[in-house]
C-alpha cells in the first residue's frame, strides 16, 4: 500500500461543526471531480469549539493540492 497523508483545515467556534461538515462536502466533490483515487474525506471534533474537515491521499499527490487547497496543516496516516 502506497503512503497517505491527510490534508487538514480546522474550523473553530460554535458553528465549527456545521461549517466543518460543508467544507467536507466540497472536498469531496473535489476528489470525485479530479479523479483522485481512494480519497477519503471526513470530519473529526476535537471539541466542543473546534471540527476539523480532511482528506486523506495518496503521498505523491501532497504538494500538488497542498498548493491548491491551502489546507491548514497535514500528518501521514499511518499503514495499519
Amino acid at each position: 500500500m502506497t503512503a497517505r497523508v491527510k490534508l487538514i483545515w480546522d474550523f473553530r467556534g460554535p458553528n465549527a461543526q456545521p461549517i466543518a461538515a460543508h467544507h467536507a462536502k466540497h472536498l469531496e466533490e473535489f476528489a470525485v471531480a479530479e479523479g483522485i483515487p481512494n480519497a477519503q474525506t471526513g470530519t473529526e471534533p476535537l471539541s466542543d469549539m473546534h471540527t476539523i474537515a480532511f482528506l486523506i491521499v495518496p503521498w505523491d499527490l501532497m504538494e500538488s493540492l497542498r498548493s491548491r487547497l491551502k489546507p491548514n496543516r497535514g500528518q501521514k496516516v499511518s499503514e495499519t
